[in-house]
């Protein structure tokens, strides 16, 4: 089993950044792909960014068009910890934000591939 906490969300203005982390514990060394997906009020949950790696540490991003540019997707394998940096934040950038994990993934951006996932933390952008 894998536990995965995520961290660092919080109330921000719009053009602000915020860091999340997701910590992983566990049978990490299974782990070959991390998701960050999010939830807004009343909608479905959609993919925002993902990173995946292989066993030579070479490793793929990536991102929703939503997203990109504004957000980075970047790891910490001695931590076991994945980051979201999130800059230029916008209102409608406001959602839990969870993230997923997986041995692997066919598809990042496809929420069913993972098989781990955090409790979430709170994004709030104000105007």
């Amino acid at each position: 089993q894998v536990r995965l906490v995520e961290s660092g969300g919080g109330l921000v203005q719009a053009g602000g950044s915020l860091r999340l982390s997701c910590a992983a514990s566990g049978r990490t060394f299974d782990i070959y792909a991390v998701g960050w997906f999010r939830q807004a009020p009343g909608k479905e949950r959609e993919f925002a960014t993902a990173i995946r790696w292989s066993w030579s540490g070479s490793s793929s991003t990536y991102y929703a068009d939503s997203v990109k540019g504004r957000f980075t997707i970047s790891r910490d394998n001695a931590n076991m910890t994945v980051y979201l940096q999130m800059d230029n934040l916008k209102p409608e950038d406001t959602a839990i934000y969870y993230c997923a994990a997986a041995q692997r993934v066919r598809v990042p951006t496809e929420p069913r591939d993972y098989d781990y996932w955090g409790q979430g933390t709170q994004v709030t952008v104000s105007s």
